[in-house]
């Protein structure tokens, strides 16, 4: 009887969705008498959504053998699914293909099944992980046709978000993102099981993420969070989220609350193994301590980052350029954009990369990554890509010397900054801005602008871009020769222009360059520019 209740509990608290609860209490039962196969899967369900993911492995491992025992195929092709689900998403290619291999072999005994279109979505995640998105997409495409003849919603969500993001790797965008928002609707009213929840609502938000789509983003991280909330148990895809609301909170200008949300994420994430999503979170929280000016800080986090298998660029270079490192920033942020393929994930890295250019007065690559940027905007028409894409044509214009022009594509970027609801940007934008006016000879705007963008990082608490911006009253922190360098960077000279000019070396030019950043607190050629107006060093 004791057994039985302990059961009978376990099962009641798993339909309450108190997920570390029901398997304690199955575990428990399972310890006196081996639980029935039923009884079993229950407990690898609720293991897995506990983040007790070795116990679900081995749940599902014991639930498998049962049914190859009982010579029941289909059912031993459930269990492998999911140890191949977790496992190739998990990045154990090995063992995920392992499974992957039985599940096959046991298909050949169930002709005409809904098993087979299982079968076919773990085949296309071999396909999606190993780079063959057109071959994933057609074996997702498979299985959610046959979970649709076979009345299998929780098959055809995940086949509908795995051929979606198929779709948009193949350049299918609106194709792609049609098919999750279905998805998304199913997630939303609970018409599948809570792995398949998580799991979509998780998937969805990335491929969002990757695709610019902000609006989607923030709606999805919204219910996605309030599904976590509503279960206190939930181990599984909380972590994930938490990465999500501090990219979201970043955005918005709460940074405090985006730092403490980061690193529950990183701690969530890496107890008591690492999972795949800690790199995205120690990377967000070096994001956030390199806005603030928290440098040895924001160093650690990307490097954890790194080692959990998140390439920290392009923020490693931008923490390069903040310290006055310029050359290894441009090494840097050139070999992350050399190496990435792609339209989408090279506009993840162009920003950064025409930024660092205009730095070390590689006009030509800025404007060649600010055109790309562009181009991708045209395609994707994703706002904050926009945005993007008119504050590296806004920068580019004004190092260029054509102020009146950055002006205009400065104020369009300003606007869709605005909208989009990201006070960080629309004050770096507005200090460009200034400068653009000073250029033209507005020194009342320029003032304006430049006072609203010192407020603006003094309240978001972006330590180095408020003391770029405080007024110093005086040059005499540069040496002659710096004040000639500097001189020649507002006149839109590159490095190489301003070495022949003043009949030195390349090498000694960048040196200067890099001793004024420090000197003055600035990282771009743009805001030197900025202090030499303000200054009246012409």
């Amino acid at each position: 009887m004791a057994h039985l209740d302990e059961v009978r509990e376990g099962l009641q608290l798993f339909e309450r969705q108190a997920w570390a609860s029901a398997y304690a209490a199955l575990a428990e039962a399972d310890k006196r008498t081996p639980l029935a196969c039923d009884q079993l899967e229950v407990l690898a369900a609720a293991a897995y959504l506990a983040g007790l993911d070795g116990a679900s492995d081995q749940a599902w491992t014991r639930a498998f053998h049962f049914h190859q025992r009982a010579d029941d195929p289909r059912r031993a092709v459930r269990c492998a699914f999911w140890l191949a689900f977790r496992l190739l998403n998990a990045g154990d290619v090995p063992q995920g293909s392992g499974w992957a291999a039985r599940i096959r072999r046991l298909l050949e005994r169930c002709p005409d099944s809904v098993e087979q279109g299982y079968g076919s979505y773990v085949y296309a995640l071999q396909s999606i992980f190993g780079g063959d998105a057109s071959g994933a997409e057609h074996e997702f495409a498979a299985a959610a046709e046959l979970g649709a003849r076979f009345g299998d919603a929780d098959l055809v969500t995940l086949a509908w978000v795995g051929q979606g993001r198929s779709l948009i790797y193949l350049g299918e965008a609106g194709q792609g993102v049609a098919l999750l928002d279905e998805a998304m609707v199913a997630a939303a009213a609970g018409e599948v099981s809570p792995v398949i929840v998580g799991d979509t609502y998780c998937s969805v938000i990335e491929a969002c993420t990757e695709l610019f789509d902000l609006r989607r983003v923030q709606a999805w991280t919204s219910e996605l969070s309030a599904w976590c909330d509503a279960q206190p148990e939930l181990v599984a895809f909380r972590g994930q989220c938490m990465v999500h609301r501090a990219e979201t909170l970043q955005l918005r200008g709460d940074w405090p609350a985006a730092l403490a949300e980061a690193r529950r994420a990183c701690a969530q994430l890496s107890t008591p193994l690492a999972r795949p999503a800690a790199g995205a979170a120690h990377y967000q929280e070096g994001e956030l301590h390199r806005l603030r000016g928290e440098f040895a800080a924001a160093e650690a986090a990307y490097r954890r980052a790194s080692a959990a298998g998140r390439d920290p660029q392009p923020g490693l270079a931008l923490l390069r350029l903040a310290e006055g490192v310029i050359g290894a920033a441009a090494t840097s942020i050139r070999r992350a954009v050399t190496e990435t393929a792609g339209a989408v994930p090279r506009a993840r890295l162009l920003p950064a990369y025409a930024e660092i250019s205009l730095a070390v007065g590689d006009v030509d690559s800025a404007r060649a990554a600010a055109a790309e940027l562009a181009d991708t905007a045209a395609v994707l028409r994703a706002p904050l890509l926009r945005a993007l894409a008119a504050t590296a044509d806004g920068r580019v214009l004004l190092a260029c010397g054509e102020a009146q022009s950055a002006l205009s594509r400065l104020r369009t970027a300003a606007s869709l900054w605005i909208e989009l609801g990201a006070p960080y940007e629309v004050a770096r934008v507005r200090a460009e801005i200034g400068t653009a006016c000073y250029a033209l000879g507005d020194s009342d705007g320029a003032e304006l602008e430049a006072d609203l963008a010192r407020e603006a990082f003094s309240q978001l608490g972006a330590a180095p871009d408020t003391a770029r911006l405080q007024p110093s009253g005086s040059a005499n922190v540069l040496s002659t020769r710096e004040i000639q360098v500097i001189r020649l960077i507002a006149a839109g000279e590159s490095n190489r222009q301003i070495a022949a000019a003043l009949v030195i070396s390349e090498r000694t030019v960048e040196r200067h360059v890099s001793n004024i950043f420090g000197k003055l607190g600035i990282t771009s050629r743009a805001a030197a520019t900025a202090y030499v107006y303000e200054h009246h060093l012409l």
